[in-house]
C-alpha cells in the first residue's frame, strides 16, 4: 500500500520534502516545520555514526508522532554489512517488518538481496552511497526490487531528468539532495577516512579530512577541499520540471533549530511554488542557521572554483559583514551582536515547540473480563481510540494455571516492540478462577495488534538458510594486471597473466579508437571505472555492443547490468565494495556475475568469513595505487589555480595535471587529472598486501596487481614484466619471493588489510 501511495504522488506531483532526523528533538523538529518525511538512523548500521541516532524503543514512537502527522519515516541501514553482522541484522528486520516504518534505505547490495527475497513488506531506498549516476545502475536496482534511488549529488537538471524519467519506467521514485554539506567525493567510493584514521566512510565514521586545514596551496588555499552547501531553494521550478519526487534535506549530524529552519523555508517554498507555480527568492533565514555559504553550481551544470570556500566554520557572521556596509567598527559589532540573539531566539522558539508534543509510545489500557464456558471480552482502550471483542473459544473452569496477570504480561510482552505499551491491565472483571490456552493467548495479543495497526498481520520471524562454504581449491590464484597505457598492451603476449585494460571515465569522444584497441587485442580484457555518468555511459553500452568482449571487469553496477543483458561474461571490481556472502550470491543469482572481488577495505577476519558461491570465483587487488577519492570538481582551481573559471566541455577528455597537498599532519596527498577522467585524489603510498596469500591461500581464485603509471611516492624497483615475474614466484610459493616484491616495490602500506571496517 506505500509503494502504490508513492505511486499516486508521482502522478499528482506533488514534491516530497524529506527532512534528516538525527536525534529525538531534530524528528520533532522536522514534523512540526511541515517535512513529508523524515529520514533517520538507529544505533547501529547507518551511516551517520556521529548523530545522536535513536533505540528501536525511541523509534516506536516516532512512528506513531509522524503518522499522526501525516509524516513518513524512513530508516538508514546504508552501510556496508560485514558477515558477522547479518544474525543481529535479521533480527533488527524481523522487527522492523512489524512496524509501521515506511521505507529502509540501503547501500549493501548483499542487505538489497535479502530485503528483496525474505522482507517483502519492507519498501528499499537505494542510499546515495550506492553512487547512482546512470540508468543502466536505476535498473541494477529495480531488479533488486529498490522503489526510489537518491541519485548521487553530482548531477544537474538535464542528468537528473533523464535518470528520473528511467525511475519512473521501473515504477520508482527519484530523490535529489537539495540543501545542505556537499562532499568533495563521490558518495560511496571515498576512503581518504578510512586510509587515514581507519574511519570508513562506508561505516558511517567519517572523520571529514576533506576538510582538514592544508598547508597553503600555490593560490593561497588552506582548505583546498572545502565546498560550500547546497542550496538550490531557488531552482524548485527547474527540480519539478526535471521529475525529481523526492527534496533530500542534509543534516542528521545538525542541531534541532537548524534542522526546524531549513525544512519550514523549503516547506514555505514549496507551498507557494503549489499554490502558484513561483519561487519566492528570500533565503535569509537560511543564512542565520550554520551554513558555509551556499552554492547550486552542480545542479546548473557548472562546476566552477565558485563552489570553494576556504574556511569550514559557520559563514553567518562573515555573510551578515558582506550584505551589509558597516562605516565603523562599532556598527559592525551591533550587527553581530544582533546576529546572535536572533541565533538564540531561534533555538528558543525551536525549543519551545518541540517541547510541545511527545515522542513517547501510546499508553495501552486492556480490560479482560469473563467466567466460565463464556468467551473472554477483551477491552482496549488508547488516547485516540477504543475497541473491544470477544475470544473465539470460551474460558475454562479447570486448567494447569489460572488466568492472571504475570501470564497475560508474558504472552503479551510483544508490545514492547510496537508503538504501544501496556500502562494498564485489568483483570477485576475476571469472575473466579478461569482458564485459557497459551495459544488462544497469543491469538488475541495478535488480534489486539491487527486492530491497532489498521488490519496488518504480524509477521512470523524469518530464519534465513545457512550459506554452505564451498570446498577449498587446492589451486593457487592465478595472476591479473591492470593497465591503462596501449605501449603496455605488449604485456599480453608476454606473460601467463590477465591483462585488464583501464577504461576512462568518459571516452564519448574516444569510442572508435578504444572499440579499434579491443577489437585488435582480443586478449585485453576491459575495467570499467566507478563513475560512468550521461553520454559517456551511453558510449560504454556502444563499446559493448560493438566489441562483444568476452569477459569484463566493472567497478559499475550500470555497466554490469549490461553485460547481463548482453550475455557477457562479468566480474564485480573492488569499488564495488562487496563484503559479504549474501552480495555474492545476489550478483550470481540476479545478474549471472563470474565473480567478485572483494573489498580492500576488509582485514583477515572479515574476509574468512565470506562464503562464496558454487562455481564463483573470489579475487583480490593485491597491489595498487590507493584511490581515495574521485571528484567531478576541478580540484587545481584551489591548489596551483586554472586558467579557466569553470569545467567545461574539454576538461575531461583533455587535461592533464599532477599536484599535491598536505595537511597539518604531514600526510601527503597526490592530485591527478589524467586525460578522459574526473580529478583523482591518491594515498601517497600504494597499496601492497603479501600478507594475504598466507593468511588466506585457498581463498581467492586470482589476485590483481595494478601497474597503472600512476605517479605516487611508491617506486617500482624493477621494468613492469620482471615486476609480474616477481609476483608470479610470489604465488607460486617460491622462497624468498616476499623480500623480493617488497624490495622492488617501495614504500607501500596495507593499514587498511591489518584494520579493517
Amino acid at each position: 500500500m506505500r509503494f502504490k501511495k508513492e505511486i499516486e504522488t508521482v502522478t499528482k506531483r506533488k514534491i516530497e520534502l524529506l527532512a534528516p532526523g538525527g536525534s529525538i528533538d531534530s524528528i520533532k523538529a522536522a514534523i512540526l516545520a511541515g517535512a513529508n518525511a523524515i529520514y533517520c538512523g538507529l544505533d547501529k548500521f547507518n551511516a551517520r555514526n556521529r548523530a545522536a541516532n535513536i533505540d528501536f524503543e525511541a523509534l516506536q514512537g516516532v512512528l506513531h508522532l509522524a503518522h499522526k502527522h501525516d509524516c513518513e519515516i524512513f530508516l538508514t541501514l546504508n552501510i556496508i554489512i560485514l558477515e558477522s553482522e547479518f544474525s543481529a541484522l535479521v533480527t533488527l528486520l524481523n522487527k522492523l517488518q512489524n512496524t509501521s516504518i515506511d521505507g529502509v534505505i540501503v547501500q549493501d547490495i548483499g542487505l538489497l538481496y535479502i530485503l528483496r527475497k525474505y522482507f517483502p513488506r519492507l519498501n528499499i531506498h537505494a542510499s546515495t552511497q550506492m553512487t547512482t549516476h546512470n540508468e543502466g545502475q536505476i535498473k541494477f536496482l529495480s531488479k533488486l526490487s529498490a522503489t526510489r534511488v537518491n541519485l548521487s549529488r553530482e548531477l544537474n537538471l538535464k542528468e537528473i531528468k533523464a535518470l528520473s524519467t528511467v525511475a519512473h519506467q521501473q515504477e520508482m521514485l527519484s530523490e535529489v539532495f537539495v540543501h545542505g554539506s556537499n562532499c568533495i567525493s563521490f558518495s560511496g567510493i571515498c576512503y581518504m577516512s578510512s586510509v587515514h584514521g581507519g574511519n570508513s566512510g562506508n561505516r558511517g565514521r567519517c572523520s571529514q579530512p576533506c576538510r582538514d586545514r592544508y598547508i597553503t596551496t600555490t593560490v593561497g588555499k588552506e582548505y583546498p577541499l572545502n565546498l560550500k552547501d547546497n542550496s538550490a531553494i531557488y531552482d524548485l521550478k527547474e527540480l519539478y520540471e526535471a521529475g525529481a519526487d523526492s527534496l533530500k534535506i542534509e543534516g542528521r549530524i545538525k542541531s534541532s533549530d537548524y534542522v526546524y529552519t531549513v525544512v519550514d523555508t523549503w516547506r514555505k517554498q514549496l507551498d507557494l511554488f503549489n499554490a502558484t507555480s513561483k519561487v519566492g527568492v528570500d533565503n535569509s533565514i537560511l543564512h542565520k542557521v550554520f551554513n558555509r555559504n551556499f552554492s547550486n553550481t552542480l545542479l546548473k551544470g557548472e562546476i566552477s572554483k565558485e563552489m570553494f570556500i576556504d574556511n569550514p566554520r559557520d559563514h553567518s557572521i562573515k555573510h551578515l559583514s558582506e550584505i551589509n556596509s558597516y562605516a565603523t567598527a562599532d556598527e559592525l559589532e551591533a550587527g553581530q551582536l544582533k546576529l546572535y540573539k536572533e541565533k538564540e531566539e531561534i533555538k528558543s522558539s525551536v525549543e519551545d515547540k518541540i517541547n510541545s508534543i511527545s515522542a513517547l509510545k501510546v499508553a495501552l489500557q486492556i480490560k479482560l473480563s469473563g467466567k466460565p464456558t463464556e468467551p473472554l471480552k477483551v477491552a482496549v482502550r488508547t488516547p485516540d481510540s477504543e475497541f473491544e471483542f470477544f475470544s473465539a473459544y470460551n474460558l475454562l473452569d479447570k486448567g494447569t494455571e489460572a488466568l492472571n496477570k504475570e501470564m497475560v504480561l508474558k504472552r503479551f510482552k510483544t508490545f514492547n516492540e510496537t508503538e504501544y505499551f501496556i500502562e494498564e491491565l485489568n483483570l477485576e472483571d475476571i469472575k473466579g478462577d478461569v482458564y485459557i490456552s497459551f495459544k488462544e493467548l497469543t491469538a488475541l495479543k495478535k488480534r489486539i495488534l491487527f486492530i491497532l495497526n489498521e488490519s496488518r498481520e504480524t509477521l512470523e520471524p524469518v530464519k534465513l538458510p545457512a550459506i554452505k562454504r564451498m570446498a577449498k581449491e587446492n589451486e593457487k590464484p592465478s595472476l591479473s594486471v591492470l593497465i591503462s597505457s596501449e605501449e603496455d598492451i605488449s604485456l599480453v603476449t608476454e606473460t601467463k597473466a590477465k591483462i585488464y585494460f583501464q577504461l576512462p571515465n568518459s571516452f564519448k569522444g574516444q569510442l572508435e579508437v578504444y572499440v579499434d584497441l579491443f577489437t585488435q587485442n582480443e586478449k585485453i580484457i576491459p575495467y570499467f571505472p566507478s563513475v560512468i555518468i550521461g553520454e559517456d555511459y551511453h558510449a560504454a553500452v556502444q563499446f559493448l555492443h560493438r566489441v562483444k568482449p568476452k569477459l569484463i571487469v566493472t567497478n559499475n553496477t550500470g555497466i554490469a547490468y549490461e553485460a547481463n543483458q548482453l550475455g557477457i561474461d562479468w566480474i564485480a571490481g573492488p569499488h564495488l565494495n562487496i563484503a559479504n556472502s549474501y552480495s555474492l550470491l545476489s550478483l550470481k543469482e540476479d545478474f549471472n556475475c563470474s565473480g567478485a572481488f572483494i573489498s580492500n577495505e576488509l582485514n583477515k577476519n572479515q574476509i574468512q568469513n565470506i562464503k562464496r558461491p558454487e562455481d564463483f570465483q573470489l579475487h583480490y587487488s593485491l597491489y595498487h595505487p590507493i584511490v581515495l577519492m574521485t571528484s567531478r570538481q576541478c580540484l587545481f582551481h584551489q591548489v596551483t589555480g586554472c586558467e579557466k573559471n569553470k569545467v567545461d566541455n574539454t576538461c575531461i577528455q583533455s587535461c592533464e595535471k599532477l599536484s599535491s597537498i598536505t595537511n597539518l599532519k604531514k600526510d601527503s596527498f597526490l592530485i591527478e587529472k589524467s586525460k578522459g577522467n574526473y580529478h583523482t585524489i591518491y594515498n601517497t603510498n600504494n597499496f601492497l598486501n603479501t600478507a594475504i596469500l598466507n593468511d588466506l591461500s585457498s581463498v581467492f581464485s586470482s589476485c590483481m596487481i595494478d601497474l597503472r603509471d600512476v605517479k605516487t611516492e611508491t617506486k617500482l624497483g624493477q621494468d613492469k614484466l620482471e615486476v609480474i615475474s616477481l609476483f608470479e614466484n610470489l604465488m607460486n610459493g617460491n622462497t624468498d619471493s616476499e623480500k623480493e616484491v617488497k624490495k622492488a616495490i617501495y614504500p607501500s602500506v596495507n593499514g587498511q588489510y591489518k584494520k579493517g571496517i
